[in-house]
């Protein structure tokens, strides 16, 4: 157990770009009394601030199914599908509006995204949605996330937005979450039960020490206990983001963790964000199709590291998807690279040796640019 009570001086967001920070619903509901103003506008100053530094920042937010109690008069959750997502119904309206106006405020614009687990599931939607969010954040809008409570069933849902944040983690590959709760952060014992409980200032990502340790749910208005964090936190590691769990009711928490301040606890990935992808992709065993490159595209690929523009293909071989997994092939049939195609084979067919500003007259419309870009793209 020694291992688990490293002090450490500095924070894992201090070279952060991309963040998700998530908070529960006993922080924005004030423990179920509604919307707590207070905080979220707080949230939003510090969220303004780092923006305003060139961070860019996803919020995930519970609280829709606890406001929507609120507002129904209910003291008790719902366990009935039907009744919950009556619930979120009513509240993600009242959420939404409060995180608007709050944002609006230090003028900045917030725009909803509700999503289910299918929707990230299938990976045509997974692209969707991870290009939706890249162009949000590039034109300095704060994306407000919550699972999409009102048509989920409980083969599809999340469960809870610790999984949700650290799949949207993975989906636009930010360096760090950041999971705001109503504890410190992970302690060797439940701190409510055990007085000798000890902070645990800084750990590795999916250590099985955690897990072993970490308690269940201990809210009657939210469903994650610190075993969802700590699950969570394994999940954003596979994509080399670091996590700290810390207290929403810190003053300032964001902008102290950005500035370097060690609060709460801080779960370091080991994985390195750009190795993690190119290994997954590397190690694809099963490639949907084959896209083969004349000479000069090869070399672009190899010596300048850009992305696989149209004009570069000439021949289109198998049958895929979008968001599929394709093997970039010289005219030799030697394997130069491989990447997430943003173009079904058939598309990818009728805008081959066309350049990038003609494919919206062949198809009527523009996933991407390229065919694959090279953030999604491995050379072997």
């Amino acid at each position: 157990m020694q291992r688990l009570k490293i002090i450490m001086s500095k924070s894992l967001l201090l070279n952060s770009k991309t963040l998700i920070v998530k908070v529960g619903s006993s922080l924005v509901t004030n423990n179920g009394e509604g919307l707590d103003r207070m905080a979220i506008a707080a949230w939003a100053a510090q969220i303004s601030q780092l923006a305003k530094q060139g961070k860019q920042i996803v919020l995930v937010s519970s609280g829709a199914v606890a406001e929507g109690m609120q507002r129904l008069g209910w003291k008790k959750r719902p366990v009935e599908v039907n009744e919950l997502q009556a619930a979120a119904a009513v509240g993600q309206m009242g959420l939404v509006q409060m995180y608007e106006s709050c944002f609006a405020e230090h003028g900045l614009h917030t725009a909803q995204i509700l999503l289910t687990h299918e929707d990230l599931a299938d990976r045509k939607r997974y692209l969707n949605a991870r290009s939706t969010l890249k162009t949000l954040l590039e034109l300095n809008v704060i994306p407000i996330i919550n699972e999409n409570d009102t048509v989920v069933t409980e083969e599809i849902r999340f469960g809870d937005n610790d999984t949700l944040a650290a799949l949207v983690a993975n989906l636009i590959e930010a360096d760090a979450l950041v999971i705001l709760t109503d504890q410190q952060g992970l302690y060797s014992a439940d701190p409510r039960k055990d007085k000798h409980a000890k902070l645990i200032n800084f750990e590795t990502a999916g250590n099985l020490e955690l897990e072993q340790m970490a308690g269940g749910a201990g809210s009657n208005v939210g469903t994650g206990g610190m075993l969802t964090k700590i699950l969570a936190a394994k999940r954003a590691a596979s994509s080399g983001a670091h996590t700290v769990i810390a207290s929403g009711r810190e003053k300032d928490v964001l902008l102290r963790l950005n500035a370097g301040e060690a609060i709460g606890t801080h779960l370091q990935a080991t994985q390195i964000k750009t190795i993690a992808k190119k290994q997954w992709l590397a190690d694809h065993l099963r490639v949907g199709g084959k896209l083969v490159l004349d000479a000069g595209a090869v070399k672009v690929l190899k010596t300048e590291g850009k992305s696989l523009l149209p004009i570069g293909v000439t021949t289109v071989q198998g049958s895929f998807e979008r968001g599929d997994v394709v093997a970039c092939v010289s005219e030799s049939g030697a394997e130069i690279a491989r990447g997430i195609v943003n173009y079904n084979s058939l598309e990818a067919a009728r805008i081959m040796r066309k350049a990038s500003n003609e494919i919206e007259k062949i198809l009527g419309y523009v996933e991407e640019s390229e065919l694959i870009h090279r953030d999604n793209m491995v050379l072997l």
